[in-house]
């Protein structure tokens, strides 16, 4: 427990103090971040989404087996498919069918880049695809805890313990999420789409996981966490719509933390 504690407590001490933790980028990866393949106006989110220095962080291999919960649009689909679809394996599992709707456009528009893409119902459906127990280097969630846990429907323990399932020992974790500060109102991870650190630590910890590293690199002072609606003031989203608009595009993209755990093994 005093272990937990403290492992807990240097995540927001680090996120705190904007300790920043960066991996070589591998040339491959940065040839997937540069595909020409990717949609124009993903590609402009870069500079908040910083997705070469993310994957490095997280030690994505091009020979991995990668699984990316809840893909979404597909903006990282965009680099993992050209990324893995030569050497390794990508997994695109979410709630099935429409969770995978938006990969299945990519493949149906350019198979060449994405036809290797293997769909995956997450959690497993029957008569669904899934992706095996064990078989994953790595897993990959980006800006989703949140959902798992909005509106008071908390899903979030369930979810790390599926992926904790999916994972090799020894696989690797990797989880972005919008990072709401410790000292606030813990009621506010159910409405605001921000998340505290220990919490998303807590959940991973609890269905086995080691927390093993953490970067600074998508965090972004200039995010107070506190707008009027939630994390969906900020762009992309600007829900808010041209009213203090220019003052939400200036601050950017929320602040993010960025943690790599670990199945032990």
């Amino acid at each position: 427990m005093r272990q937990s504690f403290l492992a807990i407590a240097a995540v927001a001490l680090a996120s705190c103090a904007g300790v920043a933790a960066t991996a070589p980028q591998s040339s491959e990866i940065a040839a997937a971040v540069a595909a020409p393949t990717r949609t124009p106006a993903n590609v402009a989110r870069d500079r908040y989404r910083h997705p070469a220095e993310t994957l490095a962080f997280f030690g994505v291999d091009p020979t991995d087996t990668v699984v990316e919960i809840s893909p979404g649009g597909g903006w990282y689909t965009e680099i993992l498919a050209p990324l893995l679809k030569d050497r390794g394996r990508y997994y695109a599992a979410a709630a099935f069918p429409n969770g995978v709707k938006a990969v299945q456009a990519l493949q149906a528009k350019d198979a060449a880049t994405y036809g290797k893409i293997e769909v995956a119902a997450f959690p497993a459906a029957a008569g669904a695809p899934s992706v095996p127990a064990g078989t994953a280097d790595v897993v990959l969630t980006f800006r989703n805890v949140h959902n798992w846990r909005f509106g008071g429907a908390d899903q979030a323990q369930g979810v790390f313990n599926g992926m904790f399932a999916m994972l090799k020992p020894g696989g690797t974790l990797g989880v972005v999420e919008h990072r709401l500060p410790e000292d606030r109102d813990s009621a506010l991870e159910e409405k605001s789409g921000y998340m505290k650190t220990s919490s998303v630590v807590a959940f991973a910890k609890a269905a086995g996981f080691e927390l093993v590293d953490q970067s600074e690199v998508n965090a972004n002072p200039k995010d107070t966490a506190d707008w009027r609606e939630g994390v969906w003031t900020l762009p992309p989203t600007l829900r808010l719509k041209d009213a203090d608009r220019a003052k939400y595009q200036a601050i950017g993209e929320s602040d993010r933390m960025t943690l790599k755990f670990r199945k032990p093994g």
